[in-house]
């Protein structure tokens, strides 16, 4: 079990690095907006190239990112019975959705990608659209995406036996570090009670 603790550490830091990464490409998209509204304001030109890119850097932070989602457990659960359980009875459904459900959504969606990739890449297909891009880097980010998150389902899927086994603490807690503002907050609490006499 050691050695899958220390795989799954591993594929942790690697998400996290991307998920880390990934807000720059926030702020590109950002500036590539502002860049282009500008020249069109005031140029009266556009370029479909800088529409397109806006559109492949979402597209990078929405499909890389979910693994990165996945780790800092921020996806969306429903659940209207589950809380009812135990923790361990939780987990045991959670290993039973990674096994079921994701791992296998995510190798069917990369089989299903994988071959449109490599044949956009092949004919070299552009977009229809006067000066726009080539396409098979955005079609390439579903499987890499796919592939991050089917890393982590498999991290996460780890963790959660090895905390069945006793080994390490609950991996289903949200891993939340303090906003700005409670960090402002606490550091005004900590002066406010250093000066008290």
């Amino acid at each position: 079990m050691g050695a899958l603790l220390k795989l799954s550490r591993r594929i942790d830091s690697l998400n996290e690095f991307v998920g880390r990464w990934l807000a720059w490409l926030v702020l590109a998209a950002v500036l590539i907006s502002a860049a282009n509204a500008t020249v069109r304001k005031v140029f009266d030109t556009s370029s479909n190239a800088f529409l397109e890119i806006q559109w492949y850097l979402f597209a990078a932070v929405f499909l890389l990112a979910a693994g990165y989602t996945l780790l800092r457990q921020e996806h969306v659960k429903i659940d209207v019975v589950l809380h009812n359980f135990s923790r361990p009875t939780q987990v045991k459904v959670e290993i039973f959705g990674f096994l079921a459900f994701l791992l296998p959504f995510v190798f069917a969606i990369i089989s299903l990608v994988w071959p449109l990739v490599i044949g956009a890449y092949r004919s070299g297909e552009m977009s229809s659209n006067a000066g726009g891009l080539i396409r098979w880097p955005v079609f390439a980010l579903v499987p890499i995406g796919f592939a991050l998150l089917g890393l982590q389902g498999t991290s996460e899927l780890i963790k959660r036996v090895a905390f069945l086994k006793g080994l390490i603490d609950d991996p289903g807690k949200k891993k939340q570090e303090k906003t700005a503002e409670e960090e402002l907050a606490e550091a005004i609490r900590l002066r406010e009670e250093g000066a008290k006499p």
